[in-house]
């Protein structure tokens, strides 16, 4: 989900001072002052951004205060990391069982990495607080809609929310680190947030001692718009691969992921639909996936299509090439694609056409009529035997191992549900995950595609940019008392894949 942020997947085991605002009336005396002042001698230097010292409080205040946003220190219940209490075993009952469900023999590999996922902007609240910086994210939703400045108060119940997911047996926690918490000033040299590296440092000690997992940018066309935008973000992954892997010598994976559901033409029969499709696909993923995955050209059609953009020189692309030890996607959904009514190459060529640059259209119909699969509160539509489809599209274009890096599905009119039982009880989501990993299963063992893992999203209900009525959770969260409850789905979930473990 949204931000620019690093993501890691952490392996699950086992802020001090407020800065305080003192009002003055006057200029105060000077006492220590006994001495005259020589005059200013003014000389040359070499330039460099090295602000290192402590940064007056105003200055980080000003940065909120220049944006217009109110209330940024809103805080909820917790102003303080709070220490973890044991899951009650009453909490960890399983519920009724479906009648129906997978009939499948097959058993995950034994490396395949299984959990759940979150984002910073979504769960962690404390926006204002600690050094963090605004984000554009508080100025979007920066109207009547909810605002993220609370959410969750996982920043302060993290060590809970933790155990929470060890207690159900979950081995693999994801989780965003924003840069406005590390770097508020954005600026190379300018002063580093201790707070926030204390904070993140707490977090991956209370599982363990060091990450295996990371990614560089998540679901980077949410945010690059356009080509220069794309192109950065394509230079600037590699760069941090490189760093990672040839200065510090790391040993763990490094990655990016991208948000894409699956064009599917709407007539598999018909060369205009299938022409659509790749399309879509070159538009989505191409623009990203051929320099970092196969060291190849930008597609012909967003060189042909997008504005400024340029080509990547021999030097870049040897450079870029094979910057990713996994091909991270969030396969939501499955959209049934078709070319723009005058032809893909017509609307192409038409920069003011309403389906410019894609030039595609969108349907969640196929072409008989039906949804193309159960729908949710939102964009989501079951759709597993095209999620299976897609695995292997990805596997056998960019020959890497695919690590399904989020998926889940908010159940239509749950947040409207009065009855905490009633909202607990939300088999549609167990539907959408046994159905999803039943399809990764054969496609790891039918379709021989290396299926990295797979992490659910979201570990429980949170701010959906604006809005609490898309619930994806695992668990409930009252949000007067920040309790969490566990859903059916998370132990149906949960349940499949253990059973499914290698012995």
């Amino acid at each position: 989900m949204i931000s620019i942020v690093s993501w890691v997947v952490i392996l699950l085991g086992a802020a001090e001072a407020q800065q305080l605002y003192i009002t003055t009336t006057g200029y105060p005396d000077r006492p220590q002052c006994t001495q005259p002042v020589p005059s200013p001698v003014y000389y040359f230097q070499p330039f460099s951004y090295t602000l290192n010292e402590t940064v007056r409080p105003l200055a980080w205040s000003l940065l909120w205060q220049q944006v217009g946003i109110e209330n940024y220190t809103t805080t909820g219940m917790y102003s303080t990391t709070v220490s973890p209490t044991p899951v009650p075993t009453s909490a960890l009952v399983l519920p009724p069982a479906d009648y129906f469900g997978p009939t499948d023999c097959y058993n995950f590999p034994d490396d395949f990495v299984f959990g759940v996922a979150g984002s910073a902007a979504q769960v962690e609240g404390a926006v204002g607080l600690e050094g963090r910086s605004p984000t554009i994210l508080e100025k979007l939703a920066n109207t009547s809609q909810p605002k993220d400045y609370v959410t969750n108060e996982n920043y302060y119940l993290y060590k809970q929310d933790i155990q929470r997911l060890a207690a159900m047996g979950v081995r693999y926690y994801s989780f965003s680190i924003p840069w406005t918490r590390i770097l508020p000033f954005v600026l190379p040299g300018s002063p580093v947030n201790e707070q926030g590296i204390k904070h993140y440092d707490n977090l991956i000690n209370t599982v363990l001692d060091a990450v295996p997992i990371w990614v560089t940018f998540n679901e980077p066309l949410l945010y690059a718009f356009d080509f220069q935008g794309a192109d950065n973000v394509v230079r600037a992954h590699a760069q941090v691969y490189h760093f990672y892997h040839d200065v510090l010598n790391a040993t763990g994976k490094m990655g990016i992921k991208f948000n894409d559901n699956f064009g599917v033409p709407r007539d598999p029969h018909n060369a205009s639909d299938i022409q659509a499709a790749n399309r879509f696909q070159e538009m989505q993923l191409g623009l990203f996936a051929n320099p970092i995955f196969l060291g190849q050209q930008y597609p012909d059609s967003i060189l042909d299509t997008l504005p400024g953009a340029k080509p990547l020189c021999n030097q870049d692309l040897s450079y870029i090439a094979n910057t990713s030890d996994f091909f991270g996607i969030d396969p939501y959904t499955a959209t049934v694609v078709s070319p723009a009514p005058e032809g893909i190459a017509a609307c192409a060529a038409n920069a003011s056409s309403e389906l410019f640059p894609y030039c595609v259209v969108q349907e969640t119909k196929n072409r008989y009529g039906w949804n193309i699969g159960y729908r949710s509160q939102s964009y989501v539509y079951i759709t597993p035997t095209y999620l299976r489809e897609y695995l292997n599209y990805l596997w056998n274009t960019f020959r890497s191992p695919v690590f399904v890096s989020e998926f889940g599905f908010p159940v239509f009119g749950e947040a409207e549900k009065t009855d905490l039982s009633d909202q607990l009880f939300d088999t549609p989501r167990s539907i959408y995950y046994l159905s999803f990993m039943s399809e990764i299963l054969k496609a790891i063992h039918e379709d021989g595609v290396h299926v990295m893992g797979a992490l659910a999203w979201s570990w429980a209900d949170n701010w959906e940019f604006g809005d609490y009525n898309q619930q994806f959770g695992l668990q409930v969260v009252n949000r007067t008392t920040q309790e969490r409850y566990y859903k059916k789905s998370f132990f149906d979930l949960v349940d499949f894949v253990s059973s499914r473990m290698s012995k």
